[in-house]
């Protein structure tokens, strides 16, 4: 595997939130969406122990309320990747790089050669399940 350090060209507390935002939609819908970035995963620990106040902020602007992080192990393709495409356009390196911070260049030519990700996982975030609508009609 072709690894080099990477130089992040994507700030990670907005991936985050634009992952929470695909995340929420998904989970209205009853689809999960596994966490593959060793990067954006130590982004996400990061930010849950040293700003609470920040993670509570992040995670009410982009999926609406609380998101918590559970365990989920997994191997396969990706599934919310055309979603993320959908509203933001292609995955940047940051979403290829290890918790270290060395981008595994294969993966991210693999995934620009074929449009998908197939990538192992051990979290996903845990968000509530989505009201049905109020009944506002009189009497009800």
């Amino acid at each position: 595997m072709a690894t080099i350090q990477s130089t992040q060209s994507a700030d990670p507390l907005v991936e985050l939130g634009r992952y929470f935002a695909v995340a929420a939609a998904r989970a209205a819908g009853g689809e999960e969406t596994p966490m593959f970035s060793g990067y954006m995963d130590a982004a996400w620990h990061r930010l849950l122990k040293e700003d609470p106040a920040g993670y509570t902020a992040l995670a009410a602007e982009y999926a609406g309320g609380p998101v918590e992080h559970l365990p989920a192990v997994g191997t396969g393709l990706v599934e919310w990747v055309g979603a993320y495409e959908e509203a933001y356009g292609p995955l940047p390196d940051v979403w290829f790089t290890d918790a270290a911070g060395v981008l595994d260049v294969d993966a991210r030519d693999a995934y620009r050669a074929a449009g998908q990700v197939i990538a192992s996982w051990d979290c996903k975030p845990g968000l509530p399940a989505p009201r049905p609508p109020a009944d506002t009609r009189a009497g009800c």
